[in-house]
Formats: structure tokens, sequence, C-alpha cells
């Protein structure tokens, strides 16, 4: 049989890619695939009320939360921040805000890891991160020198090692560790790089290390807090966790 000049057993072919076709849309819609570079947030107290579910529903695999800064302030916020992060299936992991001027590293990283900073195989939670950049209360450099500057994050890393068995992550912008450092290269080999480069791509990486394994490219997107890409795949993300 034929309709207005067309052999319709031809069309079949055609109408059934077409209803393979709109079913596997909806079946991505319905369940969304990780992106190459899983995607992942960073959020402090600034951001106290997360809605988790929505988090995940928007694709992000995992989440480095605010945890201690210097040796005299915690997060009121980290507890329910990482319980729900915890709760909603994401890979999790505290982060310290350095303050090189106020006390030793080894002593800001006993505070970290008092509160909030560990880290355990349970292949969910990420080793913690030192975040080490512009002095927002002063000299750029904490007024200290590049070689008493590549010390003291040598003193926290070790700390933090000694305790976990991990290497701390190392956030930080070129330019900052550059003029701070003194472009020191001695920390490429254990501790993973998490830059932030708010750009397309990623520009040079500081002294040393070859690649990032965490880039924080945007301060600010459909999730709360900042934008970052683990550098692989989500095995290899769960690989980190996993030590």
């Amino acid at each position: 049989m034929t309709s207005s000049g067309f052999d319709i057993p031809a069309l079949r072919p055609i109408m059934k890619y077409l209803a393979s076709l709109a079913l596997a849309l909806a079946v991505a819609r319905a369940n969304p695939v990780k992106r190459a570079d899983p995607q992942g947030i960073d959020v402090s107290d600034y951001q106290p009320d997360v809605d988790w579910t929505t988090v995940v529903d928007n694709g992000v695999a995992f989440v480095y939360i605010k945890a201690t800064e210097g040796t005299t302030y915690t997060s009121s916020s980290f507890s329910d921040q990482y319980t729900g992060a915890t709760d909603a299936g994401l890979i999790r992991g505290g982060y310290h805000f350095a303050h090189p001027d106020e006390s030793s590293g080894a002593t800001q990283a006993s505070f970290f890891l008092a509160n909030g900073g560990g880290w355990s195989g349970d292949g969910i939670t990420l080793p913690g991160a030192l975040d080490i950049e512009y002095n927002p209360d002063g000299a750029e450099c904490y007024g200290l020198t590049a070689s008493e500057m590549v010390s003291w994050v040598q003193d926290f890393s070790d700390t933090y090692e000694a305790s976990t068995g991990r290497y701390p992550v190392i956030y930080t912008t070129t330019d900052w560790w550059s003029t701070c450092t003194g472009d020191s290269a001695a920390f490429a080999t254990n501790n993973p790089l998490w830059l932030a480069d708010y750009a397309s791509e990623i520009g040079t990486l500081p002294a040393g290390w070859e690649y990032t394994s965490f880039w924080q490219y945007a301060d600010s997107g459909e999730n709360p807090g900042d934008a970052d890409l683990w550098n692989g795949d989500l095995a290899g993300l769960q690989a980190m966790a996993l030590g």
C-alpha cells in the first residue's frame, strides 16, 4: 500500500531509527552521564545551605569543603555540608586556608587534622587540601621570604602525610606560587595540584608540575561555590580517593 506517493515499508527503517533516537534522548535526560572530566565544586561558610540533591542532578561528582583557617577558625557549616555531601553520594574532602604568618605549618596541619581535614581509604574521601594563596589581610606573601614559605609548606605537608599517609593537595595560583615560593619545584612529585585559573583553558602551571589534578576554572556557576574539574575520568577520581 502507498500513501501520497510514498512507499511506507521503505520508511520503516527511518521511523525505527527516529523512535530509537527519541528513546535514547529520553533515557539520557533521566540519567545524565557525568562528563569525561568530572565536575566538582568547593564551598565554605558562604554557602551554608547547599541543596546537594540538585548539585548531584547537575552532574557534580566531588566537592571540597572549607574546614579550617589559621589556628583559630573552624567553619560552622562544615559538619552539615560534609554530611550532606556524603549522604548525596559525592566524593568529598576538606580544605584549610593557610595563614603562614600566624603559626608553623605543622601547627596548622594539626589543627586542620583535628577539625575535619583527615583522610581515610574509604573510597569517598579526598586527601585534605592546603589553600595557600593571596593574603586577604596584609602582605601578599605573609611577610615570609621565598625560602621561608617553602619551608612552611613543607612543614604542613610532612605533618599531614605523617598522620594520614597521604600528601595534601596544594591549591594555589601560578602567579602567587612564583612570587611567594620563588618558583619552587619541590612539591610536584608528591603533592597533587589544584590550580585556580579562571579561563577557558589552563594556562602556565606552577614550577615543577606537569599537570593539574584539579582545576578551579570559575568562581561561580549553576551550582553553589566555585566551579572545578577533575583532570581525568570518574574512575581516576575514585582511585584518587582510595589513595
